[in-house]
């Protein structure tokens, strides 16, 4: 089926080294060589451990080559006239940016030209665009863009009222990995997380709030999935609390959703987030969840605390704790909360979620 009717869509981002906002531009335009548009990458780099690219789908390195290198001046210079005349040749009908400065990059690239640019902001605006400089670049340059895509209701705040009113807020999909019946087995009482381990996801909040309920629930363990720079600290802190037995850090593993399914409870301990990835997944999976209430919002647009998972300050290890022994200590608890966050999977679905950013874009080109 041809309903691209045509139309060419670059998406514009670092790289599609794996990560959240890669993924999603990944899926988005493996929908849209499907739907029969024609589909380019425009990326800055090209590195190790990067998403396949789709098939049928062409990409760009914008990158200078040695050659073309010069001083750091002229090197900033160049790079906009490569990536200019980048997306000059490409004629697309509409690029789709994320991420800090690539936003800037493809609105200044596509000055004057008929191609239509949408950007996107996908973390914590404040940390996307950090300093005075930066604020004030997003909030002068994006008038020039055709579209704004933001994440939550909270991140949208972060703009004057005059940019708010062209602002959208547009989902990301579940993972299609984490589209499955819920386990509806005997569950052992793990908690888990998912993330990079670093200062940000905090999961020594984790590890802390465990602590305090770890003599209560002999049974339970706290399972930490992924890497990062902090990892050697995480399992120092568990050895320091006498938790080397019951704290397992197994590092980035395959088959995520294979692993946690079973789980008793998800945690997200982070002290920022966009729209968390890992938590739409959990939650997908039917598993009761306990996030932060950070900023810019993604987990309160998710949870409705109390219902279909707790919210608790970012690092409040004492509440972490009280949410912790809640579940542990009410089985039926912890599975009517999962069966209701497992509701998220219909309107956060690839299938639904892919059409509402088409129709989108159909509106960009149509105004």
């Amino acid at each position: 089926m041809n309903d691209g009717k045509n139309r060419h869509v670059a998406f514009y981002i670092g790289s599609l080294k794996k990560g959240g906002a890669e993924r999603v531009f990944v899926n988005l335009a493996r929908y849209f060589v499907s739907r029969g548009y024609r589909v380019t990458l425009v990326t800055q780099y090209e590195k190790e451990n990067e998403y396949p690219l789709p098939e049928g789908a062409g990409r760009v390195i914008s990158d200078l080559t040695r050659e073309e290198e010069g001083n750091r001046i002229q090197n900033l210079f160049r790079r906009y006239a490569k990536l200019r005349r980048i997306f000059k040749e490409l004629r697309a009908d509409l690029v789709l940016s994320t991420i800090g400065k690539n936003n800037f990059m493809a609105i200044l690239a596509n000055l004057l030209t008929p191609t239509r640019v949408v950007v996107s902001v996908v973390a914590e605006p404040t940390e996307e665009y950090p300093g005075a400089g930066m604020r004030f670049l997003a909030r002068t340059l994006f008038y020039l863009a055709d579209g704004i895509v933001m994440q939550t209701r909270d991140a949208v705040r972060f703009f004057q009222p005059s940019l708010q009113k062209r602002c959208t807020i547009l989902k990301n999909s579940v993972n299609p990995a984490f589209l499955r019946p819920r386990y509806e087995g005997r569950r052992p009482q793990d908690l888990v997380a998912v993330g990079r381990m670093d200062e940000n996801k905090n999961q020594a909040m984790a590890i802390r709030a465990f602590a305090r309920v770890a003599g209560e629930f002999p049974e339970s363990r706290l399972i930490l999935y992924g890497d990062g720079p902090l990892r050697g600290r995480l399992g120092q802190l568990a050895r320091e609390l006498g938790l080397e037995d019951r704290v397992l850090l197994p590092g980035a593993v395959d088959d995520v959703a294979g692993r946690i399914e079973r789980a008793w409870a998800f945690l997200l301990t982070s002290f920022t987030e966009g729209m968390p990835n890992t938590l739409l997944e959990a939650m997908s999976l039917g598993l009761a969840c306990i996030s932060t209430d950070c900023p810019c919002g993604g987990p309160k647009d998710l949870i409705e605390d109390g219902v279909n998972g707790y919210l608790v300050k970012p690092d409040d290890d004492e509440g972490l704790a009280a949410r912790l022994r809640e579940l542990l200590s009410d089985p039926e608890k912890a599975d009517r909360m999962g069966r209701e966050a497992a509701h998220l999977q219909e309107s956060y679905s690839p299938q639904r979620v892919n059409r509402e950013w088409e129709a989108y874009f159909s509106g960009i080109w149509l105004a």
